[in-house]
Order: structure tokens, then sequence, then C-alpha cells
């Protein structure tokens, strides 16, 4: 199971790999269509300038080539060669220019001088090329003029996404988003497109899970916002969540808090890493990072978590040329996937009870749970536990706390805790999320 479990990481990072994918456009589209080879996702479309809260889509844009030729005609930069060469939704342009006029287009990487880095131009109408410090220096020491040709487009198009909706026993949801705007880039954030679409097809495979799991495929910052706010309401059910990106890194595993680091997300994530016996780093949250920023925002506070295996911002290659495929491989995902599955089977153990008498609590005697004679009880006698854990049952429960977390919090078994949760809810005092 494990060899095949890499050996189609591996495929499917050679498959996906050479898109030039980006906010928008047929390349999105395609990558979800292979996606779909995993999973039964659907592919949904949002139209170019749709309002959603204070962003707008933008224009679909799509690229077809792109290069820089000296002034015999010989080819010296070219997209086909690496995608990343090309700043993302540059504006379609070809014309005679002089090096000044050039040199203001051209980006290199401040630390390696034999990579490409990875640049964009999303809302401002701009032009530019990525090159190495070779390439620049070879491109400097030409004579003339130069030849530019972007051939891109920028249309009325739409924003594609994708979204699979796994039913379980409860309501309540889990939400996994990952991002699939990043062109040929293989750890950020491939890696975590294939691993959230695994991830999808090993929770399916479940006879009877108990959460029901939302999984979004989303072009990073402007695809998350949209969701949000086309899909506000139906997010109110989302218990907490995971952000899947940069998994497949040779390096060292880490995790990004929720923005609430005692919540139970954060402390599932521990449990498996010291079960598995990884040396782990802990980054606290941070508005900085990916898609959790969106979720967790004022409106919907979501608790959104984040397991890594060199993490962005942290290793060398990030956002350049330099992450590919020599970089990332199938079993190094496959070790992430081992990990996050074991993620989900703790989440699955989860309990959640919200007490049904929010406003102070219930007139216990009334469900035949308080003694007929008062004045007895001194907390902390064992002839008042039973009745000191519904009381500190009852006030925990409001639907945002694990039964497992409280049973740490009071320091009573979770058993035990169980069974009289099980009690108050046959009596109606509370319901299972």
């Amino acid at each position: 199971m494990k060899k095949k479990s890499i050996e189609s990481f591996d495929k499917f990072l050679r498959k996906l790999f050479p898109l030039c994918r980006s906010l928008s456009g047929e390349m999105n589209r395609k990558t979800l269509k292979i996606l779909q080879e995993i999973i039964p996702l659907k592919i949904k479309e949002i139209e170019s300038k749709t309002k959603v809260f204070d962003w707008e889509i933008p224009l679909e844009w799509n690229i077809k080539e792109a290069w820089i030729k000296d002034s015999k005609g010989n080819k010296i930069i070219d997209f086909n060669d690496n995608n990343l060469h090309l700043v993302s939704y540059s504006i379609p342009i070809k014309k005679i220019i002089s090096w000044p006029e050039l040199k203001r287009h051209l980006h290199l990487h401040k630390e390696i001088s034999d990579a490409i880095p990875y640049r964009t131009t999303y809302y401002k109408k701009d032009w530019g090329f990525c090159v190495t410090h070779k390439q620049f220096e070879l491109l400097e020491s030409l004579q003339g003029d130069y030849q530019i040709n972007i051939g891109s487009e920028l249309k009325n198009g739409s924003l594609s996404y994708g979204e699979l909706i796994l039913k379980g026993k409860s309501k309540k949801e889990i939400l996994i988003s990952c991002y699939i705007c990043h062109p040929s880039m293989a750890n950020d954030s491939l890696s975590g497109v294939l691993l959230a679409a695994f991830l999808a097809n090993y929770i399916k495979s479940f006879s009877n899970q108990y959460w029901t799991y939302r999984f979004i495929f989303v072009p990073e910052t402007i695809g998350a916002v949209a969701y949000c706010y086309l899909n506000k309401n139906k997010l109110k059910d989302i218990l907490m969540g995971l952000v899947i990106t940069t998994v497949g890194g040779p390096g060292s595993f880490s995790y990004k808090q929720s923005w609430e680091k005692d919540h139970v997300i954060n402390k599932v994530i521990e449990e498996v890493l010291k079960e598995e016996k990884k040396d782990f780093v802990i980054h606290p949250f941070d508005i900085h990072g990916s898609d959790e920023r969106q979720f967790s925002s004022p409106g919907f506070r979501i608790n959104m978590s984040s397991l890594f295996k060199d993490k962005y911002y942290e290793y060398d290659a990030y956002h350049s040329s330099l992450d590919n495929l020599e970089l990332v491989n199938g079993e190094q995902i496959n070790e992430t996937f081992e990990l996050y599955k074991k993620i989900i089977n703790k989440l699955e153990e989860l309990v959640f009870f919200k007490s049904q008498n929010m406003f102070c609590e219930p007139m216990l005697s009334k469900y035949d749970l308080y003694p007929k004679i008062g004045g007895s009880l001194i907390p902390n006698n064992k002839s008042s536990d039973y009745i000191s854990n519904i009381l500190w049952l009852m006030f925990y429960c409001d639907g945002t706390k694990d039964l497992l977390s409280i049973s740490r919090e009071i320091k009573v078994e979770f058993k035990e805790l169980l069974i009289i949760a099980k009690v108050l809810k046959s009596k109606g005092l509370l319901e299972q999320l």
C-alpha cells in the first residue's frame, strides 16, 4: 500500500508540475480535471468582476508564449523552457525596447544566483520576466535592442475552483483547504494539492465516518475570500480545519498553530507527531502565511492549522525554480500523508456536546439528577462528585470544546465523563454535534 501511494504521488507530480497555474485560466481547469482522476471533485466557476466582500474576481488570464530575443532574433529567455520565467498575470506585449527599459522589468533571486524567482502582478497591469543572474548578465552584455513578446490574454471569464463534500453522520464539518494557483513549484504547493486529494480519497474509503468533510481547491487569497463569500452561511457548521501546503520537502516537520493556540486541532496534531516520534517545530499563529487568515477572520473565526514538511518561507528553494521535482518526491509527500491520515483518525474520535440550557444551569431535580433532600452536598466529597461532574460538563459544553479536552480540564476520566454525557443527552440536556 505504501509503495502504491508513493508511485501515485510521483505519477501525479509529473503530470501536474509542468502546468502554468495562476489565479485563473485554462491550466487551473486542467489541474482540477486531472484531480478528478483521484476524487469526484466538482469544478465550479465564479465570473470575472464578481464582488466578493472587499475584493473583485480578476479577469481570466491565459498564456501561450513569452520570450525575449536579441537584436539578431536569437531567443534568450523562453517561457516554454520554464514557466517561472514570466511574471504571472503579465499583460500582452509585443515591442522592441532598449536595455534600460527591459532592465526595469527583469527580476532576479536575491540569494540564489542560479534560481529563477517566482513573481506575480495580479492586481496591477504590468509585465515582467524572471531570470537567473547568468541570464541577466548575458542580456546586459548584448548589443542593440531587444524583441519582447508576451502572448497572454486577459478577458472576461471566470475563476475556477474545486469542491468535494464527504457527508458523515454529523452535519458539523471539518474544512480542508489547499491552493492551486502556484505554477511549477513542487513543494509550494503542488505537494499540498496532491496530499489533499489523496486525503479526501482516504476519507472517502471510510464506511461510516462521523464528521462531514469539506475539501476545497482554490487559488490562494482571492479564491478563499470568494469561497467564504459564496458559502458564508454554510461555514457556520465548520468546527475546525486544516490548510494543507508545503508537505513534500526533504527537511523537517513543523506545524502552525491555529489562532486559538489551545484549540483541540493543535493538540491533535501535536499528539500525532509525538506518537510517531517525529522531531518538529511549533510555529505560533501568524497573520502571514496562507488562507487560514481568511477562514479565521473575525466573521468566521474557524481554527485552521497546518502540518508542514519544509514550511513556506523556511526552505532555500521557496518561490523559485529550485522548488522542483529534484527537491520533492512521492516518498516525502507520503511520509506527511501518513501523519495527516492519523490526524483524521484522531479527529474522528473527538466528541462534542452542546448544552440545551445555554442560559444558566438546568434544574437537575426535574430530571432526577439531584438528591431529593438538599443541603448535604459538599464539593469535592465523593457523594457530590457525580453532581459536580454534571455541573462542570454542562458549564463547558458550549459546542466549542471537545469532551476529551473537558475531561483533562476537570481531571475526570474520559470514559466516566462520556457515560454522564450520554445520560444528559438521553434526558434532552445535551445535544451531540
